[in-house]
């Protein structure tokens, strides 16, 4: 049986990333971080290392090919996904995770101090709600509401040149006409069964 990081460089090779030694151990951390903390704050309902990598730090990572570099914004980032998963990847991007969950936003403020994460802030609060000095090259969400209200939500955080990226199961909503869709990508996701999209837009 493969053990969790062989599982992880193997999807990681069929997405086409290269993965550093240090990356991948960092990951390997997040996820066993992720599943000591899950038995008090039930950060998912993935409970096993394998459907771990899989679910979790392979559907991120699958996005990342389709990514720009610049300052990041993940909305609704729970346990940090997608918004670790890229970090790690990606050190010379700058990465800001947002949730309302200050349980969650917590255990992602832990894990960005545990490994060493630099190119990472984190902030509790509503979308709706939260001030940033900064405008975003890129706002990306996983499962965070309709496509719509994504676009809305984050329009005021948008730079003027900034994208959307929505990762999406099947493509099914409807975008509203002052947005364009630029790009929608089916993704593969090494070991999962099921749909999975993204969605890359920008203003008019």
């Amino acid at each position: 049986m493969q053990s969790d990081r062989e599982v992880l460089v193997s999807g990681a090779s069929q997405l086409g990333i290269e993965m550093t030694a240090d990356a991948q151990t960092k990951l390997i951390e997040y996820m066993s971080m992720m599943q000591k903390w899950n038995k008090v704050y039930n950060l998912t309902a993935i409970r096993s290392g394998p459907e771990m990598v899989t679910h979790h730090l392979l559907d991120s990572l699958a996005v990342l090919p389709h990514l720009w570099p610049g300052e990041w914004l993940d909305v609704g980032c729970g346990g940090g996904l997608p918004g670790i998963v890229l970090a790690i990847m990606r050190p010379d991007w700058e990465f800001t995770l947002l949730d309302s969950n200050s349980k969650k936003t917590g255990f992602v403020q832990q894990v960005a101090i545990q490994l060493g994460l630099k190119n990472v802030q984190v902030h509790t609060g509503r979308v709706e709600d939260w001030q940033s000095e900064v405008l975003f090259d890129g706002i990306i969400s996983r499962a965070f509401t309709e496509i719509g209200n994504f676009f809305r939500l984050t329009e005021g955080l948008l730079a003027p040149e900034g994208r959307w990226a929505a990762m999406k199961g099947k493509m099914e909503e409807v975008t509203p006409r002052q947005y364009k869709i630029d790009h929608i990508i089916t993704l593969q996701v090494p070991g999962l069964d099921a749909s999975r999209t993204l969605v890359i837009a920008g203003r008019k």
